[in-house]
């Protein structure tokens, strides 16, 4: 089995993707109160800051700042993976894998990690999450997305509603 080298500086922010095993599915979109809920029964057991998110249909993007002394990030996509994955219905294709290891096949087993290394890098990677929705042709602005952090920044007076509304901003960050 591979040695997965992650991050472990607690109480640092870090940049997350986290995708469906099966990207023709519209899972995280289509249960967005369920993803919602696993988000909220992990935090109450396992606090952390959502920075900026936006879930698409098969993916998300996401930075935490984890707590003071605190950097198990790995425990908290673990709950809200399994919360998540145990409110839907059975059915969805398996391999036999996941089968003899009794998985179910939602998620992806691993995701993507990085961490924040400063303010302009936690800008960068703020900018890219709000505007990735843009980038996958779901929307043309981003405000039009609503499952996004954006809205919250927008209402904080940070970014302004029109924020990137001709989409040609390139970003140097998120998953490579």
């Amino acid at each position: 089995m591979t040695n997965y080298r992650r991050s472990n500086n607690a109480g640092a922010s870090y940049f997350f993707t986290v995708n469906l095993a099966d990207r023709s599915q519209t899972l995280l979109t289509g249960h967005i109160d369920l993803l919602r809920s696993a988000f909220e029964y992990t935090r109450e057991r396992h606090p952390f800051v959502i920075d900026a998110i936006a879930v698409l249909p098969e993916h998300l993007h996401a930075i935490w700042t984890m707590p003071d002394g605190d950097n198990d990030f790995a425990l908290r996509w673990r709950l809200i993976k399994t919360v998540f994955s145990r409110g839907l219905p059975h059915g969805e294709s398996r391999s036999d894998s996941r089968q003899r290891k009794g998985e179910r096949g939602i998620w992806q087993r691993r995701y993507w990690e990085y961490l924040i290394r400063d303010e302009a890098d936690f800008s960068r990677h703020v900018d890219y999450i709000h505007i990735n929705p843009v980038k996958h042709g779901l929307v043309l602005c981003v405000a039009d997305w609503p499952n996004s952090s954006f809205h919250r920044y927008v209402q904080a007076g940070i970014l302004p509603k029109d924020w990137a509304g001709d989409a040609g901003v390139e970003l140097d960050c998120g998953e490579r």
